[in-house]
C-alpha cells in the first residue's frame, strides 16, 4: 500500500506512553505511513534525546510555550505532506494494519468523506466511543450530570461495520488532509476540548461526511486518576464548552454558565465539610470547583484560565 498517511502525535514529555504507541505504529502499520510527527510539548533534554536515539524516523516538533491540544496539533498539522492525516493520542496502542484499515474504508466512502475513526476502547476492553451523536447544549448539560453514556446506541453511534456518524472523538481518526485544512485544522479557541466535536460539526456543516468503523479498534489507556492539574484544566475545559454550546449567544451562554456555577456550588459545599489533607483527590476536587465557580461567568479564553490557576 501507498504511503500517504501524515502521523500526528501531542506529547506532554510522558515517553513511558509516548513509546509503545510509536512502536505500534511501526509494527504493522508502517505500510501507510508516509512520516510521523511528534509535537514534544515541554521534554526535557533527556527525553528529547532519549526520543531521537530510538525514533530517528519521527519527525520533532518543538513546543516549548503553554499550548492546548488544537494548538500543539496544529503545530504539525501545517507541515504535513500526507493526503491523510491520523490523530492519535500518545496514550493509545494500535493494532497491527489500522491504518491501513481505515484508508481502505475511505475507498469505499463517497467522495464527501472527510474523517472515519475506529471504535475507540479502553484496556479492559470496554467501549468508550464507537461514532458519536450531535453534541447539543442539552447533550452537554446532561453529560455534566454524568447522565451520558455514548454507549448507549443511536443512530449516529454504536452502529454494526461502517456506519456514518456526526462527529469524532479526538483520541484517534483519519481526515482526509484537503478537507481538514480547508476547515483550517483544529478550532484554537478551545485548549482541552470540545475542538474534536467541533471540527466534526465543521465537516458536516460544509457538506462532508464523518464516518465511523466498529470492525476496527484501538486501545486508548486513559488514566481515571484525577490529575492534580485539574484545578487548571477544569476551569479551561468548561470555558471550551461554554463558547461552543453558548454559540456567541448571550441568553444561552449566560443559562449555561448560571447552570455550571450552581453545579459547582453545591460541590463546594461537599468538599467543604470533608476532610481534606493537602494534595488529597478532596483538596485537589474543592480547589478545582472553586475555581470553576470563580471563572463561569468569565470572558477569559481557556488558555487564559489554565495559565492562570496553573501558576496558582
Amino acid at each position: 500500500m501507498a504511503q500517504v498517511v501524515s502521523v500526528v502525535i501531542v506529547c506532554m514529555n510522558r515517553p513511558d506512553i509516548l513509546f509503545p504507541c510509536l512502536d505500534s505504529i511501526r509494527e504493522g502499520n508502517a505500510d501507510a505511513v508516509l512520516e510521523t510527527f511528534v509535537v514534544a510539548c515541554r521534554f526535557s533534554e533527556q527525553n528529547l534525546a532519549l526520543l531521537q536515539e530510538k525514533y530517528p524516523w519521527v519527525t520533532l516538533v518543538l513546543s516549548d510555550q503553554v499550548r492546548g491540544f488544537s494548538e500543539n496539533n496544529n503545530l504539525a498539522l501545517r507541515k504535513v505532506r500526507g493526503e491523510y492525516c491520523f490523530i492519535v493520542n500518545d496514550d493509545t496502542v494500535l493494532p497491527p494494519g489500522l491504518i491501513s484499515g481505515l484508508l481502505e474504508d475511505f475507498g469505499k466512502l463517497p467522495p464527501d468523506a472527510a474523517a472515519v475513526s475506529p471504535c475507540i476502547r479502553f484496556a479492559s476492553g470496554k467501549v468508550q466511543t464507537c461514532g458519536r451523536a450531535p453534541w447539543t447544549p442539552w447533550r452537554y448539560v446532561k453529560h455534566y450530570l454524568h447522565r451520558v453514556d455514548e454507549t448507549v446506541p443511536t443512530p449516529w453511534s454504536m452502529q454494526e461495520g461502517l456506519f456514518r456518524t456526526w462527529t469524532l472523538n479526538g483520541a484517534c481518526f483519519l481526515a482526509r488532509t484537503a478537507f481538514f485544512r480547508e476547515a483550517g485544522w483544529f478550532d484554537e479557541r478551545f485548549f482541552f476540548t470540545p475542538e474534536d466535536i467541533a471540527l466534526g460539526q465543521l465537516f458536516n456543516a460544509a457538506g462532508h461526511t464523518v464516518w465511523a468503523d466498529a470492525d476496527l479498534s484501538i486501545t486508548h489507556l486513559a488514566g481515571g486518576s484525577v490529575s492534580r492539574m485539574e484545578p487548571a484544566i477544569k476551569p479551561a475545559r468548561v470555558r471550551g464548552a461554554l463558547i461552543y454550546y453558548g454559540d456567541g449567544k448571550f441568553l444561552k451562554t449566560f443559562a449555561l454558565s448560571a447552570f455550571i456555577w450552581s453545579y459547582e456550588l453545591l460541590r463546594v459545599c461537599k468538599y467543604l465539610f470533608a476532610s481534606r489533607p493537602a494534595g488529597s483527590r478532596n483538596e485537589v476536587m474543592f480547589r478545582t470547583a472553586r475555581n470553576v465557580m470563580r471563572t463561569a461567568f468569565s470572558k477569559d479564553t481557556p488558555k487564559e484560565l489554565f495559565i492562570r490557576f496553573s501558576r496558582s
